[in-house]
Formats: structure tokens, sequence, C-alpha cells
């Protein structure tokens, strides 16, 4: 029997991919390097980081970086890999248990919906050194397009999954069925509204809701009348609030991050739905804003016995993630 592994499962680690001048960070490495760095030191304290850099020259600036910041280099792994750029969370393998082993599944990357060039992040993880068996799947999904609450329930959007850009010959009943076979969820939760300006995803999930716990729903949502979102992520919420009375679900609201714009005055995606769980922590995307606190404090009252770390991610939202983009959690025993 097939289970889709929730967040909180424990963790071997957190696979990451180094940015450099060949990634869309060319314009504001520096910046990005700070935030990766930040990132990696806040998961190095507590368990294992397999970071992929695309020579020994760019794994020299990482470990340089990282030493200096005094991050525990013990648990860090480097593999020398070629990529497009370092959105780990929708290249990265998303992963299964099967009759009490860990499965790889490796689904089709596509620059969400051949937005931006792929096809050596497509490639990357046959090329990686895993100890679990990789599944190759015929199907286009990225990793930031699902949440699971790891006792069957699927969480994703309508906006991204059925965009015709994604598995366009699938009606969603075919693409349903595949989604329960290969993944092993029993139920999927469709949320028909939520969308953040300046997301190139198609409102993938992981901006909008997240499982904290298999009880706990935290979602974003927005107080200001004015706010171009307001009304699509009240809908949304109106939908988190059916689920969750229908389920037995707690909801914890995450405030609207204070709007966040380019040198152009194009709307940012700023979101706090963003966080990563580790083993230890959640750790949060902040943006050096007024709503920062609210968010930390929200998620501080559901995290049970894991810290809450704010990481400064104002860098990452200038190329349309954030900080559960740029990850992607592997459970003991793939490495």
């Amino acid at each position: 029997m097939r289970l889709l592994l929730p967040e909180w499962h424990p963790q071997w680690g957190v696979l990451l991919a180094w940015p450099d001048a060949d990634t869309d960070w060319a314009g504001l490495l520096d910046a990005a390097h700070a935030t990766y760095t930040a990132l990696i030191r806040a998961l190095l304290d507590h368990e294992r980081v397999l970071l992929l850099c695309r020579d020994d020259e760019r794994a020299d600036q990482a470990r340089q970086c990282l030493a200096e910041a005094g991050a525990d280099l013990s648990r860090l792994r480097i593999e020398l890999a070629d990529y497009d750029d370092t959105w780990a969370r929708d290249f990265g393998p998303i992963s299964v248990a099967e009759d009490d082993h860990t499965r790889l599944l490796d689904f089709h990357f596509t620059g969400w919906g051949h937005k931006f060039p792929a096809q050596r992040d497509d490639a990357l993880n046959a090329a990686l050194p895993w100890r679990a068996p990789r599944e190759p799947v015929d199907l286009v999904l990225e990793g930031g397009a699902i949440d699971t609450d790891g006792r069957g329930t699927l969480l994703t959007t309508r906006a991204c999954l059925r965009n015709p850009n994604r598995n366009p010959l699938l009606t969603e009943a075919e693409l349903s069925e595949r989604l329960r076979a290969t993944l092993g969820v029993e139920r999927i939760w469709w949320l028909d509204h939520g969308e953040l300006e300046g997301d190139d995803t198609d409102a993938h999930v992981d901006t909008l809701a997240r499982f904290v716990n298999a009880d706990t729903l935290a979602y974003v949502g927005c107080d200001d009348r004015q706010d171009p979102h307001y009304a699509d992520l009240a809908e949304m919420a109106r939908e988190l609030e059916a689920l969750a009375a229908k389920h037995g679900l707690k909801l914890a609201r995450l405030p609207m991050a204070t709007p966040q714009y380019n040198a152009e005055g194009e709307r940012l995606p700023a979101t706090y739905a963003n966080f990563l769980i580790t083993n230890r922590k959640i750790l949060v995307p902040v943006y050096g804003c007024a709503s920062d606190a609210a968010a930390l404090d929200t998620l501080a009252a559901v995290a049970g016995e894991r810290t809450v770390e704010g990481i400064p991610c104002r860098p990452l939202i200038e190329q349309g993630g954030s900080l559960h983009c740029v990850t992607m959690q592997l459970p003991e025993g793939v490495l």
C-alpha cells in the first residue's frame, strides 16, 4: 500500500540548489547567497542538507559562505549537477511510503507549463545518487502544487493542476485517478479560489494553504478590502472553513504580507504560507515588513514542539518564489 508522506515525516534532510550566475539569480546574486546561507545554516544546526552545485568553484563558494556564517558543515553534502534554476520544490522528488520503504516519484517538470527552460531540471533526479528507488512518472506535477495531511488527503488547486499547460489530455476524473494511484491518496480537496499577483506557478497551493500537522491547516487571509487579493482569498477562506467543519480541522489564519514591489512597480508574491517544516523547526519566510511578527506568532501557536524561526526571504520573491519553493525535504533512508 502506498501513502504520500507529509512534510513532518522524519527527514534525512533537505535538498537545495545553489544560486549562481547561470540561473535567474544572476542580477541579485549577493542577496540570493545571503538568503540561501541563512536558510542552510538554520537547517544544518539540526539536520542534513543535500546541496547541488554546478561545479567545484561554486561548491567552494557555497562552503565559504556557510563557513563564514558559522554553519555546521559536518551535515552538509554537496553533489555536482547541472540545472536550469534553483526551485528544488518543483523539480525534486516526491516521497511516498510503500510496504515500509520509501520510493521517490520523479514527475516531469516543465517550467510551470513551459514558461521557462526546464530540461536540465527535469533530468536532475535521474542523475542523483539516491539510496531509495526512483520511480519515473509520466505526468507533469510540481511539489509546490500539492500538500498532504499524511492520512490520504491531497490538497491542491484547480487553477494549477487543471491548467491546460500541465496535462491537457487528461480530464479531471482521469487526472484524479492517476494522482490517487501514483501518490497513494484517497481524497483530493480541490480549491477553486486563491492566486497571488506575480506568481508564475498558476496558484501553487504552497503559496496559499498548508497542513501544519494532520489536524491543522494554515492559510493566507486578507483584511484590506482595497487589496486586489481580498475577494478571492475570502472565497478561498470559505472553502477551507467548509472543509474544516466537515473534517474536524483547525484553521490558522496567516496575515497577508505587507505588499512588496520590484523596481518596476510590479507586485511580488510575498506569502507566509511558504514555510518549511523540518525535524525540529518551522522555518518561515519573512520580508522585513510589519506583518512578519503576526505570521510568526500565528505559526508558533500551532507549531507544537517545533521552534518557529524566520528567514529573511525578500530576495526570493523577486524571482517569484519563497522559502518552501527552493527546498525539498528528503525522508530518512533516501540517501
